[in-house]
């Protein structure tokens, strides 16, 4: 793959590839205005997601942020802040249910930040918010973005016994930056997490991100993708990672759109139902189009094994 390693410059200005469209239309303005009346947080504001001004101005998508807006851990590629979280909010599924009315949207992720001081790891709010947006909007599909819960599988439980349409739960890195990168999180345990999601619940799709450009190299990204799918992970996104401020970790290498696709391709060979993969790409990103892919793959799949039974 050719390289395009960080120079002085580099760090100054990004490459072209890596230019935002801005839209502040009147959809962004209203989605910005209806988040702050609701006093609800998104991960597109607080990790200062690139893509916030074409899924608020031109797709009206949004991933809300439950929890509260502070984290347990401190991942140095993170932009969220760190410290001690406030106590919970137990308004906040009703409100996140009412906005997605208020919204209309189709899809919707559900994330938060991570919260080890609780003993469920917050699991319980993640149920409750899933079923109070379905009692509110029967209609939208609905997926979840958790941390590992402490790897606890019980946490795992309470949240899969709600059926989200897809479960989401980022791998972040290849292996051996896993604990430079990442704040308290393991590996293994990541990919643990995510075999025990498909266990539970086999007809829910599972999903991972992976972040490139802090100094992995091709072969691990592609280790990253053998192991996901080893634990029967469905859907890959992979993305560009990009320095918040100047105290996380420095970007590494920027990869060209032409790098991402190859990527896409390598991914999709080894049997991802779905790969999202470019210089902006976020876990999160076209995760309408994700869910109808994985929905078009189950039904081929109900196809061929009821073929097979017929014959």
């Amino acid at each position: 793959m050719t390289s395009c390693k960080p120079t002085k410059e580099e760090h100054i200005r990004k490459p072209d590839w890596l230019k935002i469209k801005l839209n502040t239309n009147d959809d962004y303005k209203g989605l910005k205005k209806l988040m702050r009346e609701k006093n609800l947080h998104t991960v597109c504001e607080e990790a200062r997601c690139p893509n916030i001004h074409e899924c608020w101005g031109e797709r009206r998508t949004a991933t809300f942020m439950i929890l509260g807006a502070v984290c347990t851990r401190a991942c140095r590629f993170c932009a969220v802040k760190t410290g001690l979280p406030n106590e919970l909010d137990t308004a906040e599924p009703e409100r996140v249910a009412d906005s997605v009315e208020i919204m209309n949207l189709k899809h919707v992720v559900v994330t938060a930040v991570a919260r080890d001081d609780l003993k469920d790891g917050g699991a319980e709010v993640f149920a409750e918010t899933v079923r109070a947006i379905r009692r509110k909007n029967p209609f939208t599909s609905i997926e979840v973005l958790p941390s590992d819960m402490g790897g606890i599988e019980e946490n795992l439980r309470i949240l899969m016994d709600t059926k989200p349409d897809i479960l989401n739960h980022n791998i972040e890195t290849v292996k051996r930056l896993t604990p430079r990168v990442r704040a308290r999180a393991k590996y293994d345990r990541s990919l643990e997490f995510l075999r025990r999601a498909k266990e539970m619940q086999p007809e829910i799709p599972t999903k991972s991100s992976l972040m490139v450009g802090l100094g992995e190299t091709e072969e691990e990204i592609i280790e990253v993708m053998d192991d996901l799918r080893a634990n029967n992970v469905d859907i890959m996104t992979i993305g560009q990672y990009l320095q918040p401020s100047k105290k996380h970790l420095p970007v590494k290498k920027y990869y060209s759109p032409l790098e991402f696709g190859k990527l896409r391709k390598i991914a999709m060979s080894k049997g991802f139902s779905h790969c999202e993969a470019g210089p902006l790409v976020r876990s999160s990103y076209h995760a309408d189009e994700q869910v109808n892919a994985a929905a078009k793959q189950k039904q081929l799949l109900g196809e061929e094994k009821s073929a097979i039974t017929n014959n």
